[in-house]
């Protein structure tokens, strides 16, 4: 489609349209190397917010921010066989510096657990050294194939949570804990239904005994992975030799966990709640709220504008993120085109009838106009902001709902999983697990935690289901 016709529409070619959403939404542009990322102000703005709101939540959690270093050694890698295997074909590696050969390769940061593990050796003595509750904001470098922003990049920004505890039982709950942390930030701030499950051993993070996921639908009934928390249990412990003397004066090792979400998210919100005009943004993480578009001529310019301005005013009173776009090398119709694409929730018209009438139009991103008093109308933004995204979450739920089907013969599951996600029972071997994927393209996403408790043939092979309940299978990005 020319581009001077607007966006490819979502239906003519997904991926497309996602690629240009984020280029002319100025969400981000492509770097100079292969799988990079640029991330623009708008872009960093959505950043933030995301970064702000869960910082807030890992604090309340009882968590510190701490940086570690980008380089790590080669060796620390060898240490977990599993880990350096997962991660070895990722890795970007140096091998000189200031001219010279390294004597030691030095990995550039795909994760943090091997050089975490060898401070925490250091650090970690007594049982009154635990927890360690730790979180890093940084960014992180694996070598992709195949890239696409935000989804798959050869480098990101991420957050990585790290403890150490004492017992199984306080690792194990932690790691719970903090997937539940995502799954709130999902739902109640981005407006994405996710599911909450456990990842198969074939799809679990190298180098864990286990692996919990968010589970989000993009509007092409593709899953995407948007947030994991892992159960470490002692590896990394054994393989850095992190030991603590317990109340019992035994000595221990400590129990680990790591958990992450990276601008990944970023492309989940714009994939679920996205549509043929661009963006749509769930408010409490949109950089703008509410754009308010003065209209005006010459002679009216500055009454329309001063009323405008008291409105911004009132709304920044209310803590609402507003912007007031008094640009006057544009017509208001392309400021309307122009906000709808950045998916602003909520745009004010304002013009010299309205001023008169002491009157504005409040218009929805997800359709819709009403025509308020200017009195009051900023004390009702927040609770329109609240309804909107009630309605956004609504919406994305009966699109997962719709899209999610139940299969119990493998014809069935190979003709539903385009487009869909496929609850199925599985054998929970590793090969059959494969060849699915091979001949259908479809992944085990999760075993759902809300599930309920069934017992069945596996859709591929017939031989009894491993978990007790049905898996959840879909192509992913």
């Amino acid at each position: 489609m020319a581009k001077d016709k607007g966006i490819t529409p979502q239906s003519v070619d997904f991926s497309e349209w996602y690629l240009e959403v984020i280029q002319r939404a100025e969400l981000a542009d492509y770097g100079p190397v292969r799988g990079t990322t640029v991330l623009r102000p708008y872009g960093y703005a959505l950043w933030e917010n995301i970064q702000r709101t869960l910082d807030e939540m890992f604090k309340a959690t009882g968590h510190q921010n701490v940086y570690f270093p980008l380089f790590i050694p080669m060796s620390f890698f060898e240490r977990e066989a599993e880990h350096v295997e997962g991660f070895s074909p990722e890795l970007a590696v140096v091998t000189h510096a200031g001219g010279d050969a390294l004597e030691e390769p030095l990995a550039v940061r795909p994760t943090s657990e091997t050089i975490i593990g060898h401070m925490w050796a250091k650090w970690i003595r007594s049982y009154r050294d635990l927890p360690q509750l730790l979180n890093q904001w940084g960014n992180v470098v694996r070598w992709e194939m195949r890239t696409r922003p935000f989804l798959r990049t050869s480098e990101f920004l991420w957050q990585e949570g790290h403890t150490a505890h004492a017992t199984q039982e306080e690792a194990e709950a932690e790691t719970r804990r903090m997937l539940g942390v995502y799954a709130t930030l999902a739902r109640e701030y981005a407006a994405i239904p996710v599911w909450e499950g456990m990842k198969t051993e074939s799809e679990k993070f190298a180098g864990a005994v286990y692996t919990t996921t968010i589970e989000a639908m993009m509007r092409d009934g593709k899953a995407l992975q948007a947030g994991t928390s892992h159960y470490l249990g002692t590896n990394f412990a054994k393989a850095f030799d992190i030991k603590f003397q317990d109340r019992d004066l035994e000595t221990k090792y400590v129990h680990t966990t790591s958990w992450g979400l990276s601008w990944r998210f970023i492309g989940a919100i714009i994939m679920t709640h996205g549509d043929d005009k661009g963006l749509i943004l769930p408010p409490k993480l949109a950089p703008i709220q509410v754009v308010i578009v003065p209209i005006y001529k010459e002679a009216t310019r500055a009454r329309v504008l001063e009323a405008a301005q008291a409105l911004e005013q009132r709304l920044k009173a209310q803590g609402v993120r507003v912007h007031l776009d008094d640009r006057d090398q544009y017509t208001p119709g392309y400021k309307f085109n122009d906000w709808e694409l950045r998916g602003v929730p909520y745009r004010v018209e304002l013009g010299p009838r309205d001023v008169e009438s002491g009157t504005a139009v409040l218009a929805s991103r997800l359709g819709g106009k009403e025509t308020l008093p200017l009195e009051g109308l900023a004390e009702a933004v927040p609770q329109r902001l609240a309804a909107f995204h009630e309605q956004l979450f609504r919406r994305a739920l009966e699109f997962r709902e719709a899209h999610t089907v139940t299969a119990d013969d493998y014809e069935t599951f190979k003709a539903s999983v385009e487009g869909h996600f496929v609850r199925a029972f599985h054998c929970g071997d590793a090969q059959c697990e494969k060849e699915i994927q091979e001949e259908t393209k479809a992944t085990t996403r999760c075993i759902p935690f809300d599930a309920p408790e069934e017992t069945g043939l596996c859709v591929r092979c017939g031989r009894p289901s491993a978990y007790g309940k049905r898996v959840l299978f879909a192509k992913a990005y």
